[in-house]
């Protein structure tokens, strides 16, 4: 009787552990159904609040989970068994290596190596596994709670700020690279009104506390103060975008994007020159913002300095200067006044204006890239993102170093802070838009499925805490402008 050779014996042994595997498979394939018909009638029998839909779908992903458990399981078993027999085979090679015994000690190394290769293997196998189940359960969770309500298209090139006004009626505005400006109705995505005074892009809007009028500052190294009349159009029923087919997320071209007109802002009423322009730049004006009151402004310029007007006169009040590179944005406290300006030079500076006898400034370090912008919150906190793809969270009294620092994998645009409840809202290059609170707990990231969200880099974010349909407003470079409704008290149940 012929001797089997001990690579054929090795080969036998794979090929049974492949079929056995191979079987296992089979069999937790074929009881699937079972199972799901089985839990399916164990929930019909049990008195629930959730909609169906919603008991379906976590019907789903558990089922997911425990399908992904079984084959980890059986996987385990396998690379258990390879342990065992690598270890004897390295007992048996042991025994004579050209004519000399292995020791003890050379052996044990050997074979540990070996086992911490398969563990390692192991763990990452695991780790794969769970974490696309996580993650897909996340995204549904977010789906949930984070609704796309609202496009508002229009634009012919790329949407640098949004804004959303602070007097009735309240309107959306936003500012573009198309040299103009749009007004928009918050519920029926119409254009309401056109602005077309500037020259060059137009890169931030912002509305005044308490009159129908609006700031923008432009690449044409100024700042424009433009009042705006508005008639909102009744609103019409809203199409549920969450309702169309298809459950993965897709990669967008620039073929998607939406044509720049639309939804038609060439027949809206155009407004062709400001009340006042604010003049003493000698670059890009990047960001402008009014101080509490509304009866002064702020700019800032590529020229590194930031200017203080006077609204009425259009006179410049101070000139503020120390940052040694272009300056990227402005923000004015609400109720304080105060002014944070952020820079290429990897910082942001504070400055108090409530002593008019004393301007004090304050230099907050700690960024290692490009600030592209700093907000107040409520009480003494500033938070800032930067370009080295974090978020920082400051206490004014305490500015050596942040409270709370959020890392995150892509560069971070203008952010924005949903003052009650204290959510950052985070636009990224990479074309998510994630939530996180003032501790740095990420919260959602706003769904980028079912064609949803956006195609390009978001460039802004804006809250608009009391609107009763949309309560977040994002754009981007794919010329477009976004309303979502977050579902808050979820969110915050969620984590």
């Amino acid at each position: 009787m012929p001797i089997e050779s001990g690579s054929c014996a090795s080969a036998r042994q794979a090929k049974q552990k492949r079929k056995s595997h191979s079987l296992s498979i089979r069999r937790t394939n074929s009881s699937e159904q079972e199972r799901a018909g089985l839990q399916r009638d164990m929930l019909e029998g049990q008195d629930s609040k959730l909609p169906s839909s919603v008991r379906n779908t976590l019907l789903e992903l558990f089922g997911q989970i425990e399908r992904e458990f079984e084959n980890l399981y059986i996987e385990n078993l396998e690379l258990r068994r390879e342990i065992d027999t690598l270890n004897e085979r390295l007992a048996a090679e042991g025994q004579t290596i050209d004519g000399a015994e292995l020791s003890k000690g050379q052996l044990k190394t050997k074979a540990s190596h070996s086992t911490s290769q398969l563990s390692q293997k192991l763990k990452t196998t695991y780790k794969a596994s769970t974490s696309k189940i996580v993650s897909s359960f996340k995204t549904t969770t977010s789906r949930a709670i984070c609704q796309l309500v609202k496009e508002y298209i229009g634009h012919r090139d790329g949407i640098w700020d949004v804004s959303v006004a602070k007097t009735q009626p309240v309107v959306l505005g936003t500012a573009s690279a198309d040299h103009t400006a749009l007004l928009w109705s918050i519920e029926t995505g119409k254009c309401l009104v056109k602005y077309v005074g500037h020259v060059g892009s137009v890169n931030s809007i912002k509305f005044h506390p308490t009159e129908q009028v609006a700031l923008t500052a432009s690449g044409d190294q100024t700042a424009h103060i433009w009042r705006y009349i508005v008639q909102l159009p009744t609103p019409q029923p809203t199409a549920d975008c969450n309702q169309m087919s298809g459950e993965d997320e897709v990669e967008f071209s620039d073929k998607d994007e939406p044509d720049g007109d639309g939804d038609g802002s060439s027949d809206c009423p155009t407004v062709r020159g400001p009340l006042t322009s604010l003049k003493s730049h000698q670059g890009v004006v990047i960001a402008a913002d009014w101080l509490v009151g509304g009866k002064q402004a702020v700019t800032a310029s590529w020229d590194r300095t930031a200017n203080l007007y006077d609204v009425e006169t259009s006179e410049l009040v101070h000139s503020l200067t120390g940052h040694d590179q272009e300056l990227t944005h402005c923000c004015t406290h609400p109720t304080q006044r105060l002014v944070v300006t952020s820079s290429r030079d990897t910082t942001f500076r504070l400055w108090d204006f409530r002593d008019p006898s004393i301007h004090s400034v304050n230099v907050f370090q700690g960024h290692t890239d490009t600030v592209t912008s700093a907000v107040f919150t409520v009480g003494d906190n500033v938070v800032s993102g930067s370009d080295d793809r974090t978020v920082k969270v400051w206490d004014l009294k305490n500015m050596r170093s942040p409270i709370a620092t959020i890392r995150t994998d892509s560069a971070v645009n203008r952010i924005n802070v949903c003052v009650g409840q204290r959510i950052i809202a985070l636009p990224h290059d990479n074309r998510q838009v994630r939530l996180f609170d003032m501790s740095g707990v990420r919260l959602a990231r706003l769904p980028r499925s079912n064609r949803q969200g956006h195609r390009r880099m978001v460039c802004c974010s804006a809250w608009s805490e009391d609107h009763p349909i949309c309560n977040l407003f994002t754009c981007g470079f794919d010329r477009q402008a976004i309303g979502w409704n977050i579902n808050i008290p979820a969110l915050l149940q969620e984590k």
